[in-house]
């Protein structure tokens, strides 16, 4: 197994020879506008996946595949040539899915802004259902006589937990 480095540099060094070499043109006029975005090495470094956009309809992009098909033996001698390895990785091309996927998570954050958007205007014109404040407000000090049940009179400071605390829990 090689170095993760190495199949890294000739990862690198095969997209290099693949771009330049698709730059210049290959002769096959279904070709389209074709860009390789990453290229991956086996461990062993005998096998490289180079993942490819094509931008355009889905019918460019089944004629580029279908010329990049036909071009790979021509590819792979362009790559043994230009690399420095005992033997010429196989490749393979794969449709890269980057553009579906970034198309799906902008819809996905669009709908994520309209539903915020929805659910601000829904909170600006919302009213409570009960009173606006139905927290227990404090007492006046004249008051607390009369509220006071049957005898109990409120503590000293106020909470309600008589003198159970203040004389040891016993009654």
């Amino acid at each position: 197994m090689a170095d993760p480095a190495r199949a890294r540099k000739m990862a690198d060094r095969i997209r290099e020879i693949v771009a330049r070499r698709l730059d210049k043109g290959l002769r096959d006029p279904r070709l389209g506008f074709v860009t390789i975005t990453d290229v991956r090495v086996t461990g062993d470094l005998q096998h490289a996946s180079i993942f490819y956009t094509v931008y355009g309809s889905e019918e460019e992009r089944r004629d580029s595949a279908l010329a990049l098909k036909a071009a790979t033996g021509m590819l792979r001698s362009e790559v043994g040539r230009n690399i420095t390895a005992r033997l010429t990785p196989s490749l393979e091309f794969i449709l890269d899915a980057i553009p579906e996927n970034a198309e799906h998570i902008e819809a996905l954050l669009r709908e994520a802004r309209d539903r915020d958007v929805e659910t601000s205007t829904l909170a600006s014109r919302a009213e409570y259902a009960g009173e606006a404040d139905p927290y227990v407000k404090p007492r006046e000090v004249g008051d607390e006589a009369i509220d006071a049940p049957d005898g109990d009179a409120p503590d000293a400071d106020g909470d309600g937990a008589a003198d159970a605390a203040e004389a040891g829990g016993a009654r």
